[in-house]
């Protein structure tokens, strides 16, 4: 049976940049994903030999994909299908929630299936004018064009003796072993306020932060505080970006006994279960939020919220049901 070309997702792209960090192989990186060694080669070349960013490989491949495809989008050629898109994106499902929907509920009929990104592009440029700006003030992060943005003012500094993600353990890579965290924050409005976030990989529990400030003290015993409520066998490792808001990340450890290993700069697709889940927490506090006005109380039912919705990735548990049923095991 003839092989059927399969494009590279984002999903790949980011195990491509993690392994490459990691000066894997183009060999060893195809047998990873599967794919033929001359496809990781010729992504390589196309976009960043020196530097590899798999946002900006996403959106270079997207762009070459519209110029070969522009006028030709299988969604406006059927209104049935375009009705139904509008419809849950009125009712703020996201494009993968709406993929993933349209195969289950058309499982036999092709012409009613459309890939994750395929909405995306008709969103930000197939649809009328008219409705455009709507659709995307449904979207979750709402930006004006497809593709990553860097957000906010540079906050990377020299950090005191970090260790570096190339030496984490490799268990934590592949999540089957729960208690490894990744941390970061969320600014507030003219990055004046702040909230501190933690997922722990494997489950996809969210722990948000109460911030009073953003210097390294404060966000450390916050933290510390959040991490005291966790049980002993799930907090192993807190994986962090170069903000120097854990600058104090010695002490912590010594206080907490949890390693915090830091990822390379400007390299956010190392922490993606923290960069997803703060995309879920924008949902509810978008961009010029002031954190100083939201209660405790209210960050702690967004929490809440979160940790128990029905998650895909968790065969539709809650992270709250898997994270207790990773604790029980772990005491068994």
């Amino acid at each position: 049976m003839k092989n059927t070309y399969k494009r590279l997702t984002i999903e790949d792209r980011l195990q491509i940049a993690i392994m490459l960090s990691h000066k894997k192989s183009y060999g060893e990186i195809a047998r990873k994903l599967k794919r033929n060694k001359s496809t990781i080669q010729r992504e390589r070349t196309r976009y960043g030999r020196k530097k590899y960013c798999p946002f900006h490989a996403s959106t270079e491949a997207t762009n070459m994909a519209i110029s070969r495809r522009y006028g030709k989008a299988k969604i406006i050629c059927n209104n049935e299908l375009e009705n139904k898109i509008i419809e849950k994106l009125f009712l703020r499902w996201s494009p993968h929630q709406i993929s993933v929907f349209l195969r289950m509920k058309y499982p036999k009929n092709k012409d009613m299936q459309v890939s994750t990104e395929t909405i995306y592009l008709y969103v930000y440029l197939h649809s009328k004018k008219g409705i455009k700006e709507e659709l995307i003030r449904h979207l979750r992060q709402k930006r004006k064009w497809r593709g990553n943005v860097r957000r906010g003012k540079d906050k990377r500094t020299t950090i005191a003796d970090p260790i570096r993600i190339d030496e984490r353990p490799k268990e934590v890579l592949g999540r089957e072993i729960p208690g490894h965290w990744e941390g970061d924050l969320i600014m507030g409005k003219n990055l004046k306020s702040a909230i501190g976030t933690l997922v722990e990989r494997t489950t996809r529990t969210i722990i948000i932060v109460p911030l009073k400030s953003k210097d390294a003290t404060t966000v450390r015993k916050a933290f510390e505080k959040e991490f005291r409520t966790i049980p002993r066998q799930m907090k192993l490792t807190l994986t962090y970006d170069n903000g120097t808001e854990m600058a104090e990340h010695k002490l912590f450890t010594k206080n907490t006994k949890i390693k915090v290993y830091f990822t390379h700069p400007y390299s956010p697709w190392e922490r993606p279960t923290n960069e997803n889940s703060n995309g879920l927490i924008r949902d509810y506090f978008p961009k010029g939020t002031n954190f100083k006005l939201i209660s405790k109380k209210r960050l702690k039912e967004v929490q809440n919220q979160l940790n128990e919705r029905p998650r895909n990735v968790l065969n539709w548990k809650t992270p709250k049901e898997v994270f207790a049923e990773k604790v029980l095991q772990k005491m068994n």
